[in-house]
Order: structure tokens, then C-alpha cells, then sequence
């Protein structure tokens, strides 16, 4: 199930394939049999207490992810995070935010890239609603990605 919200959500990022060259979004354009690899899934599905994939629902059905890392030396990290385009602006990403949040307090780091507008929208609003003015920002090269712009880093407190 994961790996179809997967191919969903590396078809979202290929929206940007025009901004970064031939390969796209950080290499986000499909392999030869028309999917989109899927090797950033698997660490977060084997056994490593640093990691941990999280799955969203609308009654039963699947509607996102969150991928965190760092949970065992912080800051954590939202490594990725993603709802289907239909639920998008229902507060379905909110509340799993907020659930992430609450399960592993403290410092967070989410990393995003400005010109992916909703997203850079979005992880703002969540940081100062969670930790109003006490929101660091700063960019940070992409490594092994010298053509990508650099990544937006934001870091917060959260339940501190």
C-alpha cells in the first residue's frame, strides 16, 4: 500500500522536473517500466529504532505518509512527508502533524525546497503555529546535488 502512495507522491515532485534539469526533482522522473524508484522506502521498513514510517487514513483508506529518522539522537527529522492532492487543505495533514509531533517531542528539523510552493506554505504555517517566533530557518546544500537548489531547513521545538 505504501508503495502506491509512493508512486503518487514521486509524481508529485516531478512537477519540478523544469526547474531542475533533465534528471528532475532530486532524480524524481519514472524508471523504464514507468514507476518511480522506490529505494528511499526501504530503510524506513526495516528494523532500526531510528526510523519509522507512519501511514494516514480517512476511514479506511490509505491517504499519506510521514517518514521521520533521528528519533533516537535528535533533532528528529522529517525525512518525507506527503497526503493525496484530493485531501489536501482538510486538515488530514495537520492532524497527522500534530499526532507526529506528540508521539516524539522535542527538536525537529523538515526540510523542503522553496520552489515547491504548498509545501514551503505549509511547513511555515505548522512552525510558527507550533513554536511562534522561535522558528529557525536556514539552507542547506543538497548533497550529491550540486544542480538542485539548496533545501529550506526549518527547525523547531516542539512540547518543550
Amino acid at each position: 500500500m505504501v508503495e502506491h502512495l509512493w508512486q503518487l507522491y514521486r509524481h508529485d515532485l516531478s512537477e519540478f522536473r523544469g526547474t531542475h534539469g533533465p534528471s528532475g526533482f532530486r532524480g524524481s522522473l519514472p524508471e523504464a517500466d514507468g514507476t518511480f524508484h522506490a529505494r528511499g522506502l526501504v530503510p524506513y521498513f526495516e528494523d532500526d529504532a531510528d526510523r519509522a514510517a507512519y501511514v494516514f487514513y480517512s476511514g479506511p483508506n490509505p491517504v499519506g505518509f510521514a517518514f521521520v529518522s533521528r528519533l533516537t539522537s535528535p533533532p528528529r527529522l522529517m525525512s518525507e512527508f506527503f497526503v493525496v492532492r484530493g485531501l489536501r487543505g482538510h486538515g488530514i495533514a495537520r492532524a497527522a502533524v500534530d499526532e507526529l509531533f506528540a508521539l516524539h517531542p522535542g527538536a525537529w528539523e523538515i526540510p523542503f525546497q522553496e520552489n515547491n510552493v504548498a509545501a514551503a506554505r505549509f511547513w511555515r504555517r505548522i512552525a510558527t503555529g507550533v513554536a511562534g517566533e522561535d522558528v529557525r530557518e536556514e539552507r542547506r546544500a543538497v548533497p550529491g546535488k550540486p544542480e538542485v537548489p539548496p533545501d529550506v531547513w526549518i527547525t523547531i521545538g516542539v512540547g518543550q
